[in-house]
Order: C-alpha cells, then sequence, then structure tokens
C-alpha cells in the first residue's frame, strides 16, 4: 500500500491544493510532480499549450486533475484557469509553483503554516515566498527586477515586500476570482497582488528557498516584450493609485472615525431650584 502524502491531511483541513501551470518544461515536469506527491496528491496541472512531450507525462498520473489549454495564451491565463477550476472543484486556496524547478516542494509546510496561523483572522490572506536575491545563483536580471517591482508595489499599495516576483504563492481562491484580472501573461502576477490588496486582502512575504539550474531551466519571460508590458502595467496603476484608490481609502477612514467618534447626548433633565 503507498503511503499517504506528509502533509496530505492538513492540505484536506485547509481545502487547498498545488497548482502548477506548464508550458514545454517536459524535462522537469515530471520531477515535480514526484516530488510534490510527497506532500499532497491534491495537484492540479494546467497544460498550456504545450508542444513538448507533456501530456504524454501527465497521461502517467491518475491522480491528477489536468487542464489543458490548447494554445498557448501566457502563464497568467493559466494561472486564472486554475483559480476557477481549482475553487469549483471545492478547493479554498492554491499554492501555486512553477514547472521549471526552481521551487522547492519542501517549502510547502511555509504556506501551510502561514494559513493555519492566520485562517481564523485573516482567512484572506495571499502569500508571496520571498527569494534570497543576494544568492550567487540568483541571476541579476532578476535581482534587478525585482527591486524595480517591489518599489512600484509600495507606490501603489503602501505594503513593503521583499518579493514581489516569486510564482511561489499561496492565493486565497474566492477572493481572487472576485477580482477583475485583464492581463495574460507575466504581468498577471503583478496585477493580481496589487488588486488583492486595494480589495483588502492581506498579502505577505515568507522565506522560501530557489534554485536555477541553467542546464534544465526553461524560461519563457521575454525581455523587451514582458518589460514593457508589466512597465505599462504599473504606469497604470500608479495613476489610479494616486486619483481613485488614495481618496477612495481617506473617504473611508474619514467615515470610520465619524462613526466610532463619541456621540454628544442632550440632556432631557429638568433642574428645580
Amino acid at each position: 500500500m503507498d503511503l499517504e502524502p506528509s502533509y496530505q491531511s492538513r492540505f484536506d483541513a485547509l481545502h487547498c491544493c498545488v497548482l502548477i501551470p506548464t508550458y514545454n518544461n517536459h524535462k522537469t515536469l515530471q520531477r515535480v510532480i514526484d516530488e510534490v506527491y510527497n506532500y499532497t496528491k491534491n495537484i492540479i496541472v494546467v497544460n498550456d499549450g504545450s508542444t513538448d512531450n507533456t501530456e504524454r507525462i501527465l497521461e502517467n498520473y491518475s491522480f491528477l486533475q489536468v487542464i489543458n489549454i490548447p494554445v498557448n495564451k501566457g502563464k497568467g491565463n493559466a494561472l486564472k484557469r486554475g483559480f476557477k477550476e481549482a475553487q469549483k472543484m471545492g478547493y479554498k486556496y492554491s499554492i501555486s509553483m512553477d514547472s521549471d524547478g526552481q521551487h522547492f516542494p519542501d517549502d510547502l509546510h511555509v504556506f501551510l503554516d502561514a494559513l493555519e496561523e492566520h485562517i481564523t483572522s485573516q482567512p484572506d490572506l495571499l502569500v508571496i515566498g520571498s527569494r534570497k536575491m543576494d544568492d550567487p545563483t540568483v541571476p541579476d536580471k532578476s535581482s534587478i527586477g525585482n527591486r524595480f517591482s517591489t518599489f512600484w508595489y509600495w507606490v501603489e499599495t503602501g505594503i513593503k515586500l521583499k518579493d514581489t516576483q516569486c510564482g511561489y504563492r499561496l492565493y486565497p481562491l474566492e477572493a481572487v476570482n472576485s477580482l477583475s484580472l485583464y492581463t495574460s501573461r507575466f504581468e498577471l502576477e503583478i496585477e493580481v497582488i496589487v488588486k488583492a490588496a486595494w480589495s483588502g486582502v492581506k498579502v505577505i512575504n515568507l522565506p522560501v528557498k530557489v534554485l536555477y539550474d541553467p542546464q534544465e531551466r526553461v524560461t519563457h519571460f521575454k525581455p523587451w516584450q514582458d518589460v514593457a508590458r508589466i512597465t505599462l502595467l504599473n504606469i497604470y496603476f500608479v495613476f489610479v493609485a494616486a486619483f481613485y484608490i488614495a481618496p477612495r481609502n481617506l473617504l473611508r477612514k474619514f467615515r470610520s472615525s465619524k462613526e466610532n467618534s463619541p456621540k454628544k447626548t442632550v440632556s432631557n433633565e429638568v433642574h428645580l431650584e
């Protein structure tokens, strides 16, 4: 008899799954699935139009929930599709991780621990893995891009994070699926955390390990096109934050202070001399 995955009872109690979007990562996909299965069988793989051996690999796993997108439409689209399908399956939370082997499945407990700690007081919790960006294996462009992204995230939301670009994340599905998300590629991971913060979701960083193996890793990030999309999105968010979110929050704060301020009462007592 096969042993139960070590965190299966925790995943089930929290109604949580692991969501793996994949596109032409056949070199690492099987290893990622096998390693995740050591911890849970609640795994959803979104095959985003892969043209390599991905489909053949996925056919070997009877426990997988597989979502097939016929033509590649981008990581953001795959995530959105995965969020919606996961909620339909009865899950309340989803931990996303990449299929290129850079994320360590033994870090899954980081997200489960955080969720167990916050679920009663803050059920709408979004956790972003925080990589050690000064690690010599981290590419310079990732480190520079992350500094750029975290600065603008702070400008747009007032929240200071160390890492806004790590794809290893815990998402609250009901809250995320209620957002109006329009982007379909890598910029979706910025859009969702900005809009989640604006809607009142608690967004935090927690440390995770990362591996950048040049022999195995395949990245589909296109520096010019994707950086241009992310830059335009941040410009838009800065305007929205300045001219809508900030005034809205100020008005809410004013109304809240007014409602909570002590009200003066008029005495009806008659004093007789």
